[in-house]
């Protein structure tokens, strides 16, 4: 039966090709825009994901770890003061302005800590040292705002704010949601670059609870002490940060779309060559049930076929995907595509494809085996 199926499938390999193509086309374009979809919800946390904190405090309604608002830097020393609590330090993300050779300017996310090291920023450096932004008039940009700002290396200079400022050398893997270039420099300096925003002022702070400490009641009694700012665990913080892009951008919507239409593209290639395939064959198919064989036979006949253009459609448009990623890359993205993804993607391909075969079954069940008598 099997190789029945083959060589019906075989008989016209142009058409054969055409299915495979179509379901190639419908998984790469799935594969795609998931990989996309996850790639730019990743950004927009990847830099809290890598923080070391247990707690957030932010200003009240803060929608996103890139739209800080600002409140005052003393209300550190409550958080410190609470037992459970290992360390608790002020955290300064804002935007400033760098001027590039050509005269233009360009916005930078900033990240600005007294400690660095202890906060695991930036979590790896191309080039350069971290703790040289302790020194003075030093910044740190990652390696990705090449794109915005041109090339740049450690020991060059630029005006941010301006202010002369020099590079202290290049992150890797510090992205925004936004694509806006992100940076790292020193607490105090940010303050002094914008003064009348920042003086006294904090955005964050960043708290590291004792070990063994309940976090669930850490957490309740920073907002009891800080009634005007939001607490939250760190996962909640980065989940919140996701939620307000894929909410507030209609990236989700983008992605839900797409895929929609890889199924359907999917759906219609395969059904249309299986149906034309079934009319092509109805001889051969009235010959299997005159000679003792049966609908389902016939079922199972066509559902490998259809398992055979699901299998090579997958496998085909798997490999397109992954021959995207390097040019992906060069445009500052992400493919991100887990496992899991992989495995539903391809399950969903198999039942896409048998769930089009589907639409031959009535056809084939009307087939009377005497047909193959009456030629």
């Amino acid at each position: 039966m099997v190789d029945l199926a083959l060589r019906m499938l075989l008989h016209d390999r142009m058409r054969f090709l055409i299915t495979v193509a179509g379901v190639a086309f419908a998984v790469q374009l799935i594969l795609s825009q998931v990989g996309l979809f996850l790639g730019l919800v990743r950004n927009s946390s990847v830099i809290v994901r890598h923080i070391p904190a247990d707690i957030w405090v932010t200003s009240r309604n803060t929608p996103n770890v890139d739209f800080a608002q600002t409140f005052p830097e003393t209300y550190v020393n409550r958080v410190r003061s609470i037992p459970g609590v290992a360390r608790a330090d002020n955290l300064i993300v804002t935007f400033v302005n760098a001027t590039l050779p050509t005269g233009a300017t360009e916005g930078t996310v900033t990240y600005a800590l007294e400690d660095f090291r202890a906060w695991n920023l930036p979590w790896d450096m191309e080039s350069g040292s971290v703790e040289d932004l302790r020194r003075g008039n030093y910044i740190v940009t990652d390696a990705s705002a090449a794109r915005r700002i041109g090339a740049f290396a450690a020991g060059d200079y630029r005006q941010v704010q301006g202010v002369r400022m020099r590079y202290a050398g290049r992150s890797r893997g510090a992205v925004s949601f936004t694509t806006t270039p992100v940076s790292f420099m020193d607490y105090r300096l940010v303050q002094q670059l914008n003064p009348d925003l920042l003086s006294g002022s904090t955005t964050y702070i960043l708290v590291k609870a004792a070990p063994g400490a309940d976090l669930k009641a850490l957490r309740a009694e920073i907002g009891r002490r800080l009634p005007h700012n939001d607490v939250y665990t760190a996962r909640d913080w980065a989940d919140r940060s996701d939620a307000y892009w894929i909410n507030n951008t209609g990236i989700g919507m983008n992605a839900f779309t797409a895929v929609f239409l890889g199924v359907l593209v999917g759906v219609v290639v395969v059904a249309q060559t299986l149906y034309t395939s079934t009319m092509d064959h109805l001889k051969e198919f009235g010959t299997v049930k005159a000679i003792g064989g049966s609908n389902a036979d016939i079922y199972l006949l066509l559902g490998r076929q259809a398992a055979v253009a699901a299998v090579l459609g997958f496998t085909l448009g798997g490999l397109m995907v992954l021959g995207l990623r390097p040019a992906v890359a060069a445009l500052g993205l992400q493919l991100i595509l887990p496992m899991r993804v992989w495995a539903l993607v391809g399950g969903g391909t198999l039942l896409m494809c048998v769930l089009s075969a589907g639409l031959s079954f009535r056809k084939v069940a009307g087939i009377d085996p005497g047909l193959v008598f009456r030629s």
